[in-house]
C-alpha cells in the first residue's frame, strides 16, 4: 500500500488507456488514490489495476457487488488477490452477503478494505420513490448503513449530504466514502446530492471521490493540489 497522506480519491473513468496514463503520470500515490470503475474493468480487466498498484498507488475496485454471497465471496476474493486497497458492494445485497464479501477480504494476504454502497448519489427524490417506496432517501441510507456496519463491512459508500446523521449515529472508525464531490464553480454533471470538498470533510467524511473536475482539468496535478490544500 501506498503512504497516501489524502483523502481524495481520483476516478479514472476513460474509455482509452494512452489517455488515462497519461492522467496517471501526473499524478502521485502520495497526493491522492485512484478508483477503477465498471468501464475501465470491463475493457481492460484486472491487468489495468495491477499497473496502477506498480506505480505505488493505492486502488479502490468500485464494482458495486450484488449477487447471491458465495458468488460475491468470491468476486471479493478475487479483488484481494489482485492487491487492492478497497472494494465495494451493495448493501441492498443484505447481510448475509456482505458477512461473505467480508469473510473473503479478510482471507487475503492484504485485506481491502470492505464498503457497502447505500444510496447512489445520481439518485434524486423523484428517482428514489420509483424504485422505494414508504420511504425517503436519509432514512434509507441510514438503515443500509446500519445494516452494512452491523455485518462487518468497514464504511460506506454515501451522498456527503447523509454524512453528518451517519457520522452521528454509527461508529467512529466506520468510513464514509463520498463521490459527487464538486469543487466550488464546477459542473454537477450526472450528480445530484453534492457537496464542495470542504463542506465534506466538515460533514465528518474520510475519502472523497473526485472525478472529472481533476480528470478534465487543464492541469490535473495543480487541481489535486488546491483540492488537498483546501481540506487540510
Amino acid at each position: 500500500m501506498s503512504n497516501c497522506t489524502s483523502s481524495v480519491i481520483v476516478a479514472l473513468d476513460f474509455d482509452n488507456i494512452d489517455s488515462a496514463k497519461l492522467l496517471v503520470k501526473q499524478l502521485s500515490p502520495e497526493h491522492c488514490r485512484l478508483k477503477v470503475g465498471k468501464e475501465m474493468f470491463t475493457m481492460f480487466g484486472p491487468d489495468w489495476v495491477k499497473y496502477l498498484n506498480g506505480q505505488g498507488f493505492d486502488i479502490f475496485l468500485d464494482l458495486k457487488f450484488h449477487d447471491i454471497p458465495s458468488t460475491v465471496a468470491k468476486a471479493v476474493k478475487a479483488a484481494g488477490q489482485m492487491g487492492v486497497w478497497m472494494v465495494n458492494v451493495h448493501a441492498s445485497g443484505g447481510k448475509d452477503m456482505i458477512e461473505a464479501a467480508k469473510e473473503a477480504a479478510l482471507k487475503s494476504n492484504r485485506p481491502p478494505l470492505l464498503t457497502a454502497v447505500t444510496v447512489l448519489t445520481s439518485m434524486d427524490e423523484r428517482q428514489f420513490s420509483e424504485v422505494y417506496d414508504g420511504s425517503d432517501i436519509t432514512g434509507k441510507v441510514l438503515s443500509l448503513a446500519s445494516l452494512a456496519q452491523h455485518a462487518g463491512a468497514d464504511g460506506v459508500v454515501c451522498s456527503a449530504i447523509e454524512a453528518n446523521i451517519l457520522r452521528s449515529r454509527l461508529s467512529k472508525d466506520f468510513r464514509l466514502v463520498t463521490p459527487g464531490i464538486r469543487p466550488m464553480g464546477s459542473s454537477k454533471d450526472d450528480q445530484n446530492r453534492i457537496m464542495t470538498p470542504a463542506q465534506a470533510m466538515s460533514a465528518g467524511v474520510d475519502y472523497l471521490v473526485i472525478g472529472r473536475p481533476i480528470t478534465k482539468a487543464l492541469e490535473p496535478a495543480l487541481t489535486l493540489a488546491e483540492i488537498n490544500a483546501s481540506i487540510k
